[in-house]
Formats: C-alpha cells, sequence, structure tokens
C-alpha cells in the first residue's frame, strides 16, 4: 500500500506519541506521513534581541514535530502543515486534500470526564473520509 498517513500535533506529549505511531504505521504501510497542526487563532512570540530574533507560533508545531520525527532513522517521507480551524475539522479537510489512506489520533480525552466534553478522536472517527487509528496515548 502506498498513499497518505495523516495525524495531528499540537505540542502535547499525547500528540507526539501519536505521531510517532502514525510514523511506524505509515512505515509499515509503505506511505507517507503528513503532520498537520490545527488552530483557530494564531498565537505567537518572539524571543531574542536586534536582529537575533525568532518568532515562534502555534502554527509551527507540525515542522516541529516533523523534524524531529525526520531524525528517527526511518525512511518515511514526512511533509506539514498549519490549518486553521478546529482539530477534528483541520484533520478532516487534510485527509481529503491529499486522499489520505488513515488518519492516526491519540485517545486523550477519550476516558473519564473528557469522553462527555467530546474528543478529536471521536470527532473523527465519525466523520473521516477514510480508516482511522486511535492511538493509545496514554502512560498507564
Amino acid at each position: 500500500m502506498s498513499g497518505v498517513v495523516v495525524v495531528g500535533v499540537d505540542g502535547s506529549q499525547s500528540a507526539r506519541k501519536a505521531a510517532e505511531a502514525a510514523r511506524d504505521l505509515a512505515a509499515s504501510l509503505g506511505a507517507s506521513l503528513h503532520i498537520v497542526t490545527a488552530f483557530e487563532t494564531e498565537t505567537a512570540e518572539t524571543f531574542g534581541v536586534g536582529s537575533d530574533q525568532v518568532r515562534i507560533s502555534n502554527a509551527d508545531s507540525a515542522g516541529l514535530v516533523a523534524n524531529e520525527l525526520g531524525r528517527s532513522g526511518q525512511r518515511v517521507e514526512i511533509t506539514h502543515s498549519a490549518a486553521r480551524g478546529k482539530p477534528a475539522d483541520a484533520l478532516i479537510k487534510e485527509a481529503i486534500r491529499l486522499d489520505a489512506k488513515v488518519i492516526v489520533v491519540g485517545n486523550r480525552r477519550m476516558r473519564g470526564i473528557g469522553r462527555l466534553l467530546g474528543s478529536v478522536a471521536n470527532s473523527v472517527a465519525h466523520n473521516a473520509p477514510c480508516d482511522v487509528y486511535i492511538a493509545n496515548t496514554y502512560d498507564d
């Protein structure tokens, strides 16, 4: 199988684990990996002095994770993007745009009170145009 595996990240440890699972799944399927960061409003901070300044945005999470996963030694083509919107909607839109074979999401907020509040995994699973893989991102 070839194609694209899509995963969403937000800078959390849970999202990092989902991204690692997505990378491993893409490698086993012979697929590429596309990492998405969703944001409703962009926030950014500038660090440094004078011409030695760097601007870090919440939209940069996908690029940071893509660079880290790219150094893993696995031969997986990794791309990334930032998409405006709610996380589940952004993942679904990217999956449609890329004709993805699988969307990988973490299982954060799928236990306890989080189940009542809803989760990205639940929303994606009910509305995805392709298969959905829910990665176990809990430590226990």
